[in-house]
């Protein structure tokens, strides 16, 4: 679709507002299941301040504004958040693994 229209940045930005739905729904995830009746406080401290999850959210959101202004820019943006999920969190495996 953004190849299409030569990354215009209409079509960026919506890229960027699916992206940032995921990245809510994700968020959403985490804190429903800290939230669960009789959880392990390891899995609420496995959470902790979900730095990554946050970073994400912002980053989408910075994208979509940057891809109205400047749509390379704004995929430059997607590009990194993706990048930052390449590393793995194991944040649960540590906090289960206790």
């Amino acid at each position: 679709w953004m190849g299409e229209n030569s990354f215009a940045a209409v079509p960026t930005a919506i890229y960027g507002v699916v992206q940032l739905m995921a990245a809510l729904a994700y968020t959403v995830l985490l804190f429903t299941l800290a939230s669960v009746p009789g959880q392990t406080p390891a899995i609420r401290e496995a959470i902790g301040r979900d730095v990554k999850g946050k970073a994400s959210v912002i980053g989408h959101v910075l994208g979509i504004a940057m891809s109205l202004i400047v749509p390379l820019v704004g995929l430059a943006i997607y590009i990194s958040v993706a990048a930052l999920w390449f590393i793995p969190d194991r944040r649960m495996e540590r906090a289960l693994g206790r």
